[in-house]
Protein backbone atom coordinates (compact mmCIF):
# COMPACT_ATOMS: atom_id res chain seq x y z
CA UNK A 1 0.00 0.00 0.00
CA UNK A 2 1.14 3.49 -1.02
CA UNK A 3 1.85 6.34 1.41
CA UNK A 4 -0.89 8.19 -0.46
CA UNK A 5 -3.39 5.43 -0.44
CA UNK A 6 -2.42 5.12 3.60
CA UNK A 7 -3.32 8.66 4.19
CA UNK A 8 -6.45 8.17 2.14
CA UNK A 9 -7.22 5.24 4.53
CA UNK A 10 -6.91 7.18 7.50
CA UNK A 11 -8.53 10.18 6.37
CA UNK A 12 -11.47 7.92 4.92
CA UNK A 13 -11.52 6.29 8.88
CA UNK A 14 -11.31 9.93 10.51
CA UNK A 15 -14.54 11.60 8.76
CA UNK A 16 -16.02 8.18 9.51
CA UNK A 17 -15.48 8.04 12.93
CA UNK A 18 -16.68 11.64 13.32
CA UNK A 19 -19.99 10.52 12.09
CA UNK A 20 -20.54 7.64 14.57
CA UNK A 21 -23.31 8.56 16.98
CA UNK A 22 -22.51 9.52 20.10
CA UNK A 23 -23.18 6.77 22.85
CA UNK A 24 -26.47 6.69 24.46
CA UNK A 25 -26.64 7.18 28.17
CA UNK A 26 -28.28 4.44 30.42
CA UNK A 27 -32.19 5.35 31.19
CA UNK A 28 -32.62 7.16 34.54
CA UNK A 29 -32.38 4.89 37.56
CA UNK A 30 -35.99 5.00 38.76
CA UNK A 31 -36.76 7.39 41.88
CA UNK A 32 -35.89 5.30 45.19
CA UNK A 33 -38.62 4.49 47.29
CA UNK A 34 -39.37 6.48 50.15
CA UNK A 35 -37.65 4.89 53.66
CA UNK A 36 -40.01 3.39 55.43
CA UNK A 37 -40.47 4.04 59.08
CA UNK A 38 -38.51 1.79 61.65
CA UNK A 39 -40.87 -1.10 62.56
CA UNK A 40 -40.93 -1.74 66.05
CA UNK A 41 -39.31 -5.02 66.41
CA UNK A 42 -41.33 -8.02 67.82
CA UNK A 43 -40.83 -9.46 71.17
CA UNK A 44 -38.57 -12.57 71.02
CA UNK A 45 -40.69 -15.70 71.56
CA UNK A 46 -38.74 -17.78 74.61
CA UNK A 47 -39.11 -21.55 73.87
CA UNK A 48 -40.88 -23.82 76.30
CA UNK A 49 -38.05 -24.84 77.84
CA UNK A 50 -36.66 -21.72 78.90
CA UNK A 51 -40.18 -20.77 80.05
CA UNK A 52 -40.26 -23.82 82.13
CA UNK A 53 -36.40 -23.03 83.99
CA UNK A 54 -37.34 -19.74 84.47
CA UNK A 55 -40.74 -20.65 86.36
CA UNK A 56 -38.75 -23.05 88.24
CA UNK A 57 -36.32 -20.12 89.37
CA UNK A 58 -39.20 -17.95 90.17
CA UNK A 59 -38.11 -15.66 87.51
CA UNK A 60 -40.42 -13.45 85.18
CA UNK A 61 -39.09 -12.95 81.64
CA UNK A 62 -38.13 -9.12 81.14
CA UNK A 63 -40.99 -7.39 79.11
CA UNK A 64 -38.75 -4.83 77.72
CA UNK A 65 -40.29 -1.40 77.35
CA UNK A 66 -41.58 0.55 80.19
CA UNK A 67 -44.41 2.23 78.36
CA UNK A 68 -45.69 4.16 81.82
CA UNK A 69 -44.08 4.85 84.98
CA UNK A 70 -44.69 7.14 87.92
CA UNK A 71 -42.41 7.40 90.87
CA UNK A 72 -41.18 9.82 94.06
CA UNK A 73 -39.76 7.91 96.31
CA UNK A 74 -36.86 8.11 98.38
CA UNK A 75 -34.99 4.88 100.21
CA UNK A 76 -32.41 4.16 102.82
CA UNK A 77 -30.71 0.92 103.72
CA UNK A 78 -29.00 -0.36 106.87
CA UNK A 79 -25.44 0.89 105.69
CA UNK A 80 -26.57 4.38 105.35
CA UNK A 81 -26.63 3.84 101.29
CA UNK A 82 -29.72 6.20 100.54
CA UNK A 83 -30.95 7.59 97.20
CA UNK A 84 -34.26 9.62 95.94
CA UNK A 85 -35.77 9.18 92.78
CA UNK A 86 -38.67 11.35 91.06
CA UNK A 87 -39.63 9.51 87.43
CA UNK A 88 -42.18 9.86 85.31
CA UNK A 89 -42.43 8.11 81.59
CA UNK A 90 -45.54 8.08 79.57
CA UNK A 91 -46.11 6.11 75.93
CA UNK A 92 -42.61 4.80 76.38
CA UNK A 93 -40.81 8.71 76.51
CA UNK A 94 -39.15 9.74 79.70
CA UNK A 95 -40.74 12.69 80.94
CA UNK A 96 -39.14 13.15 84.25
CA UNK A 97 -35.49 11.83 85.86
CA UNK A 98 -34.10 13.48 88.84
CA UNK A 99 -32.25 11.03 90.84
CA UNK A 100 -29.39 11.60 93.71
CA UNK A 101 -27.46 8.50 95.34
CA UNK A 102 -25.61 9.11 98.40
CA UNK A 103 -23.21 6.36 99.45
CA UNK A 104 -21.57 6.88 103.27
CA UNK A 105 -17.76 7.42 103.02
CA UNK A 106 -17.98 7.64 99.17
CA UNK A 107 -19.60 10.10 97.77
CA UNK A 108 -22.71 10.76 95.65
CA UNK A 109 -24.20 10.43 92.07
CA UNK A 110 -26.70 13.05 90.26
CA UNK A 111 -28.97 12.28 87.10
CA UNK A 112 -31.25 15.13 85.64
CA UNK A 113 -33.07 14.63 83.14
CA UNK A 114 -31.61 18.14 81.48
CA UNK A 115 -28.11 16.38 81.40
CA UNK A 116 -29.32 13.63 79.12
CA UNK A 117 -31.30 12.94 75.89
CA UNK A 118 -33.76 9.92 75.06
CA UNK A 119 -32.09 7.93 72.25
CA UNK A 120 -33.68 4.85 72.15
CA UNK A 121 -37.49 3.60 73.29
CA UNK A 122 -37.20 -0.29 72.40
CA UNK A 123 -36.98 -2.94 74.17
CA UNK A 124 -35.49 -0.62 76.46
CA UNK A 125 -35.40 2.67 77.64
CA UNK A 126 -32.21 4.52 77.02
CA UNK A 127 -30.79 8.37 78.01
CA UNK A 128 -27.48 9.06 77.00
CA UNK A 129 -25.72 12.08 78.31
CA UNK A 130 -25.18 15.10 76.57
CA UNK A 131 -21.36 15.20 77.47
CA UNK A 132 -20.20 11.81 78.93
CA UNK A 133 -20.70 8.80 78.09
CA UNK A 134 -22.68 8.02 80.99
CA UNK A 135 -26.14 5.69 79.85
CA UNK A 136 -29.41 5.36 82.16
CA UNK A 137 -31.46 2.83 80.76
CA UNK A 138 -34.73 2.13 82.30
CA UNK A 139 -36.83 -1.56 81.58
CA UNK A 140 -39.69 -3.35 83.01
CA UNK A 141 -39.73 -7.12 84.53
CA UNK A 142 -43.13 -7.51 86.09
CA UNK A 143 -44.25 -4.41 88.21
CA UNK A 144 -40.86 -3.38 88.51
CA UNK A 145 -39.16 -0.84 86.86
CA UNK A 146 -35.27 -0.90 86.86
CA UNK A 147 -33.08 2.21 86.38
CA UNK A 148 -29.93 1.32 86.05
CA UNK A 149 -26.76 3.70 85.15
CA UNK A 150 -23.55 2.59 82.94
CA UNK A 151 -19.77 4.68 82.33
CA UNK A 152 -21.08 7.55 84.56
CA UNK A 153 -18.07 8.52 86.20
CA UNK A 154 -18.44 12.09 85.73
CA UNK A 155 -21.89 12.27 87.09
CA UNK A 156 -20.47 10.95 90.42
CA UNK A 157 -17.99 12.41 93.11
CA UNK A 158 -15.61 10.36 94.85
CA UNK A 159 -15.70 6.88 94.41
CA UNK A 160 -19.42 6.44 94.91
CA UNK A 161 -19.44 5.01 91.05
CA UNK A 162 -17.64 1.61 92.17
CA UNK A 163 -20.91 1.31 94.76
CA UNK A 164 -23.74 2.47 92.62
CA UNK A 165 -26.52 -0.17 91.66
CA UNK A 166 -29.48 0.20 90.12
CA UNK A 167 -32.72 1.67 91.19
CA UNK A 168 -35.84 -0.43 91.57
CA UNK A 169 -39.43 1.17 91.49
CA UNK A 170 -42.23 -1.06 92.20
CA UNK A 171 -45.05 0.78 89.30
CA UNK A 172 -48.06 -0.39 91.42
CA UNK A 173 -47.26 1.60 94.24
CA UNK A 174 -44.76 3.49 92.74
CA UNK A 175 -42.30 3.27 96.40
CA UNK A 176 -38.08 2.56 95.46
CA UNK A 177 -35.44 0.95 96.89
Amino acid sequence: MSRRSSRTLLLLLAVLAGCAAPPVPPPPAPPAAPPKPAAIPEKPQLSKETLALLARRKLTPIEGTVRNARASCSFRDVTGYQGRLDLAVRDARVEQLNARVDVPNRGSCQFRLVDFRQTQSQPILVLESRQSPCKVSLWEQGSQVTVAFRDCRAECDGNAIDYLWPILVDNRKGSCS
